[in-house]
């Protein structure tokens, strides 16, 4: 679809399984499974959905998905299901790794950086070789330095080879990466996520990263065990999904399976979601 001057594409690296239990945090199975109806091991479906953003003179992607670096083990654990690739969408809409010319990600774990990186010629190497990266610097230093809660998040492989190559741009605080696409940080699930912004001749998209996954978290309970700072979660949704409602922003998730964007309204304590694709 068209966001004024600007189109925007939803693309897939396929899917993966989270623990239903982690997914949606303290919201008890017997609401949540009416939603997202978990597998025999309790884990329910997620999509990893980039969003590709086209603008006059640039072609940008949002996140990477997971890639395909991860061994066996790595693939049974999260049940990855490569029925469709980043690389696959890209074709299908008449591009390949080269023609990207920006990389956003909102943070590095291993199912939004994971694609950052392929495996050519037996060396892991950037997988957009014309592209800038851009994520927070907070983020890159928490990345690199990670602790036991985090480490499991983050592999070394999705994002130390873009900064040895200088495409890596590390950046600190809110600001435009280029004309109407920007980026805000959004502490909560991790002290610097940051959230995309794409807005074109009035209209305004906003990619929700894991600050809202799937639609299911749009309800304000519903905020993953995985997040770091769960109350600010919980305040940066208010506000967001607020602005959203009031002022017509297009919300793109990043791992709804079924659903890629819509636009909500909050009528009192209701909320109203329509899907657009």
């Amino acid at each position: 679809m068209r966001l004024g001057d600007i189109k925007i594409d939803p693309v897939s690296d396929g899917s993966f399984r989270l623990d239903g239990g982690a997914v949606f945090g303290v919201v008890p199975r017997a609401l949540w499974e009416k939603e997202r109806s978990p597998d025999k091991d309790n884990r329910v479906l997620f999509g990893l959905n980039p969003l590709l953003v086209r603008t006059e003179t640039e072609n940008i992607l949002v996140e990477t998905g997971i890639g395909e670096k991860g061994d066996e083990r790595f693939k049974s654990v999260y049940c990855v299901d490569k029925n469709e690739t980043l690389s696959k969408s890209l074709r299908a809409l008449g591009l390949t790794e080269s023609d990207i010319t920006i990389v956003i990600n909102t943070h590095l774990h291993f199912d939004h950086a994971g694609g950052n990186t392929a495996v050519i010629d037996g060396a892991v190497t950037p997988a957009f070789p014309n592209a800038r990266y851009f994520v927070q610097r907070g983020e890159w230093e928490a990345a690199t330095r990670p602790n036991e809660r985090t480490r499991a998040s983050y592999r070394e492989e999705d994002f130390a080879p873009v900064m040895e190559a200088g495409q890596m741009n590390l950046i600190e605080g809110d600001g435009e990466i280029t004309k109407g696409v920007s980026v805000f940080r959004a502490p909560g699930h991790n002290r610097d996520i940051q959230l995309v912004r794409v807005e074109s001749a009035g209209a305004k998209a906003l990619f929700l990263s894991d600050t809202v996954p799937t639609t299911t978290h749009l309800k304000l309970p519903y905020i993953m065990g995985y997040d770091l700072f769960p109350m600010e979660t919980l305040k940066i949704k208010k506000e967001l999904l607020k602005r959203a409602s009031d002022e017509g922003w297009l919300l793109v998730f990043c791992h709804d399976p079924e659903t890629g964007a819509g636009y909500l309204r909050i009528k009192g304590e209701e909320q109203v979601f329509t899907k657009v694709f």
